[in-house]
């Protein structure tokens, strides 16, 4: 399997419901750098998984639209725990939307797999992996 990995990060403020979260459930700040993987069986005719500029655009646009943003303030996310976990399925189902809609040039109509990475700190992340 091959792969590419872009990267990016993101400023959000939200909230958290539930015990679990002890002093999290008060609004507060998150930073995260962002990788999204992108993977593929065998290479496109470029010999490439993907076009990375066109990746790396990409992954700029759909955390752009979560950047400096309380996403408890946010319908998309109404009532729900915005966990990193969470977070990184979201970025993945995005970027799969724009790869269907061909955002991605042809060539990523190969790819198999996308992965995202959330990463909390240099000691914590988190990720999702899905299906084209």
């Amino acid at each position: 399997m091959f792969s590419i990995t872009v990267r990016d990060h993101i400023m959000i403020a939200h909230s958290f419901h539930g015990e679990v979260f002890g002093p999290a459930q008060r609004l507060h700040g998150a930073t995260f750098l962002v990788d999204a993987t992108f993977r593929r069986e065998q290479l496109d005719e470029d010999n490439i998984v993907v076009d990375i500029g066109l990746a790396t655009q990409e992954l700029g646009s759909v955390v752009g639209e979560l950047n400096y943003r309380n996403l408890d303030d946010e319908p998309d996310f109404a009532g729900v725990n915005t966990s990193t976990e969470y977070l990184a399925k979201v970025v993945a189902d995005r970027l799969a939307e724009r790869i269907h809609k061909g955002a991605l040039g042809e060539g990523a109509k190969g790819i198999a797999k996308i992965a995202v990475t959330l990463h909390e700190s240099h000691i914590a992340w988190a990720s999702y992996e899905r299906a084209l």
